[in-house]
């Protein structure tokens, strides 16, 4: 066997073996590339100007939107990529333009090429201002300040007829907002502030606000208005809500609301307007229709009297403590020390960003990179790119030596 010993790192980006780890290779094949010689670099150069040079740049270096950077990457994680273009099996997907090129390669020309760009100095880090990063749960609590007017302070109702939103899960209200804004979901023509503050708020802004309001965990409590009460819910009653709000009113589904502490009297609201068609929806409706005025106020009295429960889902991470996992595998602020695992370092920003929105979409296939990218939002994609596209990228020489 043969062991690769690094130095340090430079750029191209997230990719793995996982799809191309499938690819038939002759066992060590991905080690050619560091055996090439002098002769074989040139043959690499020359190789590389007439088939890559076009879309990834001169030495290298891409001034491509979406095309990344080759030069300083590491030789066998570009020997394993051109390979799976070959033979159509790479995990970004058939790339008709990239496997046409490959298709006559050898073996050999392949190892050339990716030991030619692994020795050229990598590209410089961008020259312009790094992107300033917001927390999106701050920036949420500021974009939700004129919301505090009705809907209390952290999102806890003080008026009754208006609803809690803490607590409530981002996939949920998200949408509920943008059916607001949108129109879909009509508003109180008396209540023209909730237009005006959801008109001036962008997508990411619900985005921000919804997530604001889901973690105020230490705010979690039933909304601060009067419940009435009325006699006890009947179980027959009850399921016809448990089923998808929980007897508890804790919701097992992230687009379903939970209706544990919610304000009584906008919970009834609700109801009627189901019943007799002011609010429209095919699971609501249904069931709203064969409810009487007393089973609808039990509902309501029952529900808000219960303890609302946390969202479950994490505060976001920031980009340096989403780099401490990514690190593990792609090397010390993204320099890999691995043949075959790519650098980040020195990436170009718009190519790291597409690339784990492909991971995240399952257009790109990686079992570790999906799972990894499952969970990240578009703040926290954003956040990733930037921090590795503007980390300093370091050349790796890799020394083969046999073992003892």
């Amino acid at each position: 066997m043969l062991a690769a010993v690094a130095a340090l790192s430079a750029g191209l980006a997230l990719a793995s073996m996982d799809a191309v780890a499938q690819t038939a290779l002759k066992p060590g094949a991905e080690l050619s590339p560091l055996y090439a010689t002098g002769s074989d670099l040139a043959d690499g150069k020359e190789l590389a100007d007439l088939s890559c040079a076009k879309c990834h740049g001169a030495n290298g270096v891409s001034t491509t939107n979406g095309v990344p950077n080759l030069a300083g990457q590491r030789p066998s994680y570009l020997y394993l990529e051109l390979k799976a273009y070959q033979l159509g099996d790479h995990p970004g997907g058939d790339d008709p333009h990239s496997t046409r090129l490959m298709k006559f390669f050898s073996d050999e020309a392949l190892a050339k090429v990716a030991a030619y760009y692994a020795s050229l100095d990598p590209a410089s880090p961008p020259d312009t201002p790094a992107p300033t990063y917001v927390d999106p749960v701050a920036a949420g609590k500021a974009a939700a300040a004129p919301c505090a007017k009705c809907h209390g302070d952290n999102g806890v109702s003080g008026k009754a007829g208006v609803p809690s939103l803490v607590g409530l899960h981002p996939k949920y209200l998200v949408p509920t907002m943008q059916s607001y804004k949108s129109g879909d979901r009509p508003i109180d023509p008396k209540n023209v502030d909730m237009k005006k503050a959801l008109d001036a708020l962008s997508d990411e802004d619900l985005q921000h606000v919804a997530l604001y309001y889901a973690l105020q965990t230490e705010n979690l409590t039933r909304a601060q208005t009067p419940n009435d009460g009325g006699t006890p819910v009947t179980k027959e009653t009850l399921a016809t809500c448990a089923k998808c709000h929980g007897e508890t009113g804790v919701s097992t589904t992230a687009i379903t609301p939970s209706l544990a502490g919610q304000d009584a009297t906008y919970m009834l609201n609700a109801l009627h307007a189901y019943k007799d068609g002011t609010r429209d929806d095919d699971t609501m409706s249904p069931r709203a229709t064969k409810l009487d005025d007393v089973e609808m106020k039990n509902l309501a009295a029952y529900f808000a009297a219960l303890d609302p429960k946390p969202v479950d889902i994490a505060k976001p991470l920031s980009p340096d403590e989403w780099a401490e996992k990514c690190d593990r595998c792609h090397g010390v602020n993204g320099n890999s020390a691995r043949p075959e695992v790519p650098a980040l370092a020195g990436q170009r920003l718009d190519y790291l960003e597409a690339v784990l929105s492909k991971y995240q979409s399952g257009a790109r296939k990686s079992p570790e990179m999906a799972a990894m990218s499952s969970i990240l939002s578009q703040d926290d994609i954003k956040g990733i790119a930037a921090h590795y596209a503007y980390q300093k990228p370091r050349g790796a020489v890799f020394v083969i030596v046999p073992n003892k």
